[in-house]
């Protein structure tokens, strides 16, 4: 017989993260230091020498673990397995969640937390969350509850994730010492360290360049680590455990559709899909930001994410743009009011808890169509979503820096629409 062989060492930080028992443990520290990839190993180590155990790997939506987690599991943790048909894919049932099946009867559950009935309606021996700061604290408390199985010696709830708000419940948590923090570092991860000599390798130097070139907040985060918030934040009421909600995926037919378009190529096209609710309430829906793609082909994309006409099409000012996608699309465009104090002061508005205990706007997650996969091999935004944690204001405090603003920019576009008097908006071109 044949034998089966895969190769991974874990070193310094991460050595410890696979070898710790403790409860709950978190690492958390720069992009690419190899957080995920530990934990996946380690899930996948206790899945192979523990027959019988049943494991959870979770994310806040399935559909955001499926493109993460999942594929690196896949195509780098178990993939001599999966090979082998030691491990099998089970696509999930009514009555069972989607799941990675061991043949020696262990068992790999893929979750997520906006529909959490079935994965915690069973018991684990161990859980592993990917990028933990998504989740609320009372998501984390709910798995606790489940790591009860008793096929291992020990029960934990281990995670990884890149830095947020220093008053992140996950931070204080660590603070408090309810949980075990491990920070993670670049010069842990071979691929981009000589583990001998300690210095980078090409892969490493041309992936610590992109990191050096980010700027305020997400070089913090994702370049040192730290738990930062980003100075000079435009939306100061902005704040995503209330804002942040779950996608619809079917919403009411009765609720009108609208699209906010910022034009680009080399920077980010970006077209946001608003739904308004009957009380007026705006909802990011769907979403594309995407680089280097031609207009017509960005039309097809919006025709096949419609279910419903748009009530209007509000749009940059780009007059070849504009007219190459109303001629794709089969549809008229309104030039958007783009004066940007009044735009600011508008969704700063409708961000506002009002005293009904709700917003005027929202964004759902996994609003994007497609990742547009350089931006995010750039560390670069990759939505509206990761726009607004970095959108501040210049140093003379009269503007926003205009920089990864394009998303920001069409949801000014939209609520301008809305807010500020329809007529303004029109433009001719």
């Amino acid at each position: 017989m044949a034998t089966l062989v895969h190769t991974y060492q874990p070193y310094g930080t991460a050595k410890r993260v696979f070898e710790s028992r403790d409860a709950e443990i978190v690492t958390d520290g720069p992009a690419g230091t190899g957080k995920s990839r530990v934990c996946l190993e380690k899930l996948h180590m206790i899945a192979l020498l523990n027959p019988g155990c049943r494991l959870l790997m979770v994310r806040k939506t399935l559909v955001s673990l499926t493109q993460t987690g999942v594929v690196t599991y896949k195509e780098h943790v178990a993939t001599e397995a999966i090979s082998a048909g030691i491990v099998k894919w089970f696509g999930g049932s009514a009555q069972e969640p989607a799941a990675f099946k061991y043949n020696n009867g262990s068992i790999i559950v893929l979750g997520g937390m906006d529909k959490s009935q079935k994965i915690m309606s069973s018991e684990y021996d161990a859980v592993y969350v990917q990028e933990a700061t998504e989740l609320t604290e009372n998501d984390w408390e709910k798995i606790t509850t489940r790591l009860r199985n008793g096929k291992l010696s020990f029960q934990q709830l281990m995670a990884d994730c890149n830095p947020d708000m220093p008053t992140h419940w996950l931070n204080e948590r660590i603070r408090k010492g309810q949980t075990t923090n491990v920070k993670s570092k670049h010069e842990d991860n071979p691929r981009l360290f000589n583990q001998e000599t300690m210095e980078l390798t090409e892969a490493g130097k041309a992936y610590m360049q992109k990191l050096d070139n980010l700027t305020g907040v997400r070089y913090q985060r994702l370049r040192l680590g730290n738990w930062v918030a980003a100075e000079g934040l435009v939306y100061e009421t902005y704040d995503p455990e209330f804002h942040i909600i779950n996608k619809f995926a079917k919403p009411p037919m009765e609720w009108s559709l609208y699209l906010s378009v910022d034009f680009g190529f080399t920077n980010p096209f970006v077209c946001q899909f608003w739904l308004e609710d009957n009380d007026g309430r705006l909802y990011l829906w769907k979403e594309i930001y995407q680089t280097k793609t031609l207009v017509e082909d960005h039309a097809k994309v919006i025709l096949a994410n419609l279910d419903r006409k748009p009530a209007a099409i509000i749009c940059d000012h780009d007059a070849e743009d504009r007219a190459t996608l109303e001629r794709h699309l089969k549809m008229k465009t309104i030039g958007a009011k783009k004066t940007v104090s009044d735009g600011l002061q508008a969704v700063a508005s409708r961000l506002t808890i009002l005293n009904d205990g709700k917003s005027r706007l929202y964004i759902c997650r996994d609003a994007v169509i497609n990742t547009d996969k350089e931006l995010s091999e750039d560390k670069k935004p990759t939505s509206t979503l990761e726009e607004i944690v970095g959108y501040v204001w210049n140093e003379d405090k009269d503007a926003p820096v205009k920089k990864d603003d394009h998303g920001m920019d069409a949801t000014r576009y939209m609520v301008a629409y809305k807010d500020l008097g329809r007529r303004l908006a029109w433009t001719k071109y």
